[in-house]
């Protein structure tokens, strides 16, 4: 089976095409970046691509991004994300639509060499595979996280909120009415369960859950 691998650390990407074609893969293609990953992607229409969560130029979710619409283009190419540190917001991203041939793992898993190579042929062959710790913690949030019931649109306008706009800066920054920001707003409060008050300081309340303080 064909691979694609995409870290910008030289050091692990060289570790990692080692390991693959021990497994029995042939790398066709080594990036450093999320633009190369999907211009190899596309050039060699591989069977796997093995990818960083944060890549350049900005380190933050390019490898999850470019893994997503990996996955939106070509539905059956499988993709494992490889992670410094357990950040299940990217892989309830990933997994929010099919979860054939998906896998999330933390980069420490890579140092169990057999362990390793099982992952690769199972998500390779169609199955998945999540890092345990990744599981625990999604687990925990499904559970106890009302911030989970919010909507993709609600998450922008409390984000927005955050960053201290007003529901017409909110609307404009979206491009959506105030009546349509309002709505959000009201469903935003609902989901968080934030007790009845002025409706300044259910804003205030809302945004500290946001933020994780609250």
């Amino acid at each position: 089976m064909r691979a694609v691998i995409a870290e910008d650390s030289v050091l692990l990407r060289v570790g990692l095409v080692r390991v693959l074609e021990t497994a029995g893969f042939e790398v066709v293609a080594e990036v450093g970046d999320a633009e190369a990953l999907l211009a190899a992607v596309e050039e060699h229409r591989p069977d796997l691509t093995v990818c960083d969560v944060r890549m350049p130029p900005g380190f933050t979710d390019e490898g999850v991004r470019a893994a997503l619409a990996i996955r939106s283009r070509w539905p059956d190419l499988a993709v494992l994300l490889l992670s410094q540190y357990v950040e299940e917001r990217y892989a309830a991203d990933l997994l929010s639509g099919n979860t054939s041939g998906v896998g999330y793992l933390l980069k420490q898993r890579v140092a169990d060499v057999a362990e390793f190579i099982e992952v690769l042929h199972r998500v390779a062959a169609g199955g998945t595979a999540l890092d345990p710790q990744v599981v625990a913690q999604l687990l925990t949030r499904r559970h106890s996280d009302p911030l989970d019931r919010l909507t993709a649109r609600e998450r922008e306008v409390l984000a927005s909120m955050a960053e201290g706009r007003s529901n017409a800066g909110i609307a404009e920054q979206l491009v959506v009415s105030e009546s349509a920001v309002a709505k959000h707003i009201n469903s935003i409060l609902a989901k968080l369960d934030l007790p009845k008050a002025d409706a300044d300081h259910r804003r205030v309340l809302a945004v500290l859950r946001f933020l994780g303080v609250g």
